[in-house]
């Protein structure tokens, strides 16, 4: 496991020093990859992928991570009718619904934006979340990804957190369909080998192709609290609320 801890850090650092030349610095954090998933050049020509795709002209309601390179995609669901769901940075302030009806017209773009889907959207609970049943898709940014479908993110392993919760309410499976919107550079073609809590994706969204994984490996399911800090989930509203709806902390 340590072999493997390594080698992820490896890959990881070894892409953020290609990334840097494509990428385009975060408001805040600039282009501290450890602290955030950036845009980059060509994005928009990834998203133009990816809404071709039948899983999001059928779909109605997905799962987004907050990352910069998914603000066009969050733009273009808005503008095709397409609610989402989208954590906050760090789930620090748990979820946000944001829905089309809720965006004026034309403030499409601002809304799509981490400050617009405050402005417009609202927060929701775990409990809210399970109520409104299964994401039709998922779509997240990523470090690195592999062509079997290893991804790897900052490193604060948020997205593999936010799948076991979901996969705890019921509303995502290893048949959800999930996407990694990256830049080419961040293609990783060796063989990597995810670690029991990494999220395997079905296809990867580059400016320059649309790859699908044929053969991925199963996802895990549920939230492995033995892994977890205290610190951790006191600072991470909905894993209090799952350990309450499970009566973990009864």
């Amino acid at each position: 496991m340590e072999l493997n801890v390594t080698k992820t850090k490896i890959v990881r650092e070894k892409i953020w020093s290609k990334l840097d030349a494509v990428a385009l610095p975060d408001s805040r954090f600039h282009k501290n990859f450890a602290e955030v998933i950036p845009d980059f050049i060509g994005s928009d020509k990834a998203t133009d992928r990816i809404v071709k795709q039948p899983f999001f002209q059928t779909g109605d309601y997905a799962f987004i991570t907050p990352d910069n390179c998914l603000v066009d995609l969050r733009r273009r669901m808005l503008e095709a009718g397409k609610s989402m769901v989208v954590s906050t940075y760090g789930i620090y302030r748990g979820f946000w619904l944001l829905e089309p009806d809720m965006v004026p017209k034309g403030q499409e773009l601002f809304a799509a934006w981490l400050d617009g889907l405050e402005h417009f959207g609202r927060p929701i609970t775990l409990a809210e979340i399970a109520e409104r049943g299964r994401f039709d898709f998922l779509v997240t940014g990523a470090s690195a990804v592999s062509l079997d479908g290893v991804r790897f993110g900052k490193g604060h392993g948020f997205f593999d957190m936010e799948w076991g919760m979901f996969t705890e309410l019921g509303i995502v499976d290893d048949k959800s369909p999930v996407t990694a919107i990256v830049h080419d550079v961040q293609v990783v073609e060796d063989k990597l080998f995810p670690s029991p809590t990494d999220i395997l994706v079905d296809h990867i969204a580059t400016p320059e192709r649309f790859h699908k994984i044929e053969h991925r490996g199963t996802r895990p399911r549920g939230i492995h609290w033995d892994l977890l800090e205290p610190e951790q989930i006191a600072q991470t509203p909905p894993l209090q609320e799952l350990r309450k709806l499970r009566g973990l902390d009864a």
